[in-house]
C-alpha cells in the first residue's frame, strides 16, 4: 500500500485540520526564513549607511537607510538617521526649489516616524534618539527652513509632556512665542522652566536674557540676582551682574547722572563680590576698572577723578599680567 506523507497523509486519514496546520507551519517557516534573510540584509545595508553617514555622504546614506527599512521595517532607529540625511541634503540657499523643499518634507516624515516609535521606548538610548527626533523636527519648522511655528508648537508641547522637568523644552517653546510676538506666553514658559528646575542656573540666565531683550532692566537684574543666590560661591554669577550694570550705565543715554551713579555703585558691589571669591579673576578686574572709569566721568572733584582713574589703571595692569601668566602656564 502506498504510504502518504505530510498533508496528503493527514487528508487521507480524514484529519483535515492537521493538514491545514501542516500547511500553515510550512508557510510560516517560509515567512520566518524570508524575514531572517531580510533582517540580515537590512543590518548589512544599515551598517554601510552608517559609514556613509559618518563620512557625510548623505545622499548615499539616505539611499541605504531607505533600502534597510524596506528589508526590515522594524529597524526603527534608521528612521532618525534617514530623516537627518535628508535634512543635511537640504540647502537653505536653494530655498523655494521644489526638489530641495521635497528633501525637507522627507526629513519631516522620517523624524515623525522616529519620534512616534522611539520617544516612549523602553531602552534609554532609543528614548534619547526619539527626543532628538522631536528636537530636529522642531528645527525643520524654524525660520531658516519651513518657517511654520504653528507646526512646531504642538511638537514642543509633546516634548514638555514627555519631560516636564527639562527646562530646555520650555526654552524652545518660549522662543517660538517670542519670535511670534506672543510675549506674555514666552515669559510664562520661562517662568515654568524656573518652576520645573529651580536649582538650574540656566533658567535664570535665560529669563534674564529674555527680559533684557524686552528692555526690562529691573527684571533682568532680579533674575541675575536669583541666579547668584543659587550659586553664592560662583564668582561668574556676580561678575555677570556687574557687566549688565556697566552696559546699562554706559549705553543708556536716557539715564540721568544720578541714575548712572547708582548703576555704577551697584555694579562695583557685584564685581567686588566676585573678586572676594576669586581675587585673580581677570575679567572681573577689567570690568571693575571700566566701572571706576564711568564713576570718574560722573565725578565733579578732579582729585577724586584722578584717584579713580589711577585705580582703574592698576586693575587693568593687574588683569593684563594675570592673562600673560595664564598664557605662559604660570599658576600660583
Amino acid at each position: 500500500m502506498r504510504v502518504l506523507s505530510g498533508a496528503s497523509a493527514a487528508v487521507g486519514q480524514g484529519n483535515w485540520r492537521s493538514a491545514v496546520a501542516v500547511l500553515a507551519l510550512g508557510s510560516l517557516a517560509s515567512v520566518v526564513g524570508c524575514a531572517k534573510v531580510g533582517q540580515i540584509a537590512a543590518r548589512k545595508d544599515f551598517k554601510e549607511a552608517n559609514q556613509a553617514y559618518q563620512q557625510q555622504d548623505y545622499k548615499k546614506s539616505a539611499g541605504l537607510y531607505e533600502k534597510a527599512l524596506e528589508e526590515d521595517p522594524t529597524l526603527v532607529i534608521a528612521y532618525f538617521y534617514l530623516g537627518n540625511s535628508y535634512d543635511n541634503l537640504y540647502k537653505p540657499s536653494k530655498k523655494g526649489d521644489a526638489d530641495n523643499e521635497a528633501l525637507l518634507q522627507k526629513a519631516v516624515s522620517n523624524y515623525e516616524k522616529a519620534a512616534d516609535k522611539l520617544a516612549a521606548a523602553e531602552k534609554p538610548d532609543d528614548r534619547k534618539l526619539g527626543k532628538l527626533a522631536l528636537e530636529y523636527l522642531v528645527s525643520t519648522y524654524g525660520p531658516d527652513k519651513l518657517n511654520d511655528p504653528s507646526k512646531a508648537e504642538p511638537i514642543v508641547q509633546k516634548m514638555i509632556q514627555l519631560e516636564p522637568t527639562e527646562p530646555g523644552n520650555y526654552f524652545q517653546l518660549a522662543k517660538i512665542y517670542e519670535d511670534a510676538g506672543v510675549y506674555d506666553e514666552a515669559e510664562r514658559m520661562l517662568i515654568r522652566a524656573k518652576e520645573a528646575k529651580p536649582s538650574d542656573p540656566a533658567v535664570y540666565m535665560t529669563l534674564a536674557g529674555y527680559y533684557n531683550r524686552q528692555g526690562q532692566f529691573d527684571k533682568t537684574i532680579d533674575a541675575l540676582e536669583q541666579r547668584a543666590a543659587k550659586e553664592p560661591k560662583n564668582p561668574e554669577a556676580f561678575y555677570t551682574i556687574s557687566t549688565f550694570y556697566w552696559d546699562k550705565a554706559f549705553r543708556d543715554v536716557r539715564l540721568k547722572d544720578g541714575e548712572k551713579k547708582d548703576m555704577v555703585v551697584k555694579g562695583i558691589e557685584a564685581v567686588d563680590r566676585a573678586l572676594q571669591i576669586k581675587p585673580d579673576y581677570a575679567e572681573a578686574l577689567v570690568y571693575k576698572g571700566l566701572l571706576l572709569r564711568l564713576q570718574a566721568n560722573l565725578e565733579k572733584d578732579p582729585a577724586k577723578q584722578q584717584a579713580l582713574i589711577k585705580q582703574a589703571d592698576q586693575l587693568r595692569d593687574r588683569a593684563t599680567e594675570l592673562r600673560k601668566q595664564k598664557a605662559a602656564g604660570v599658576s600660583y
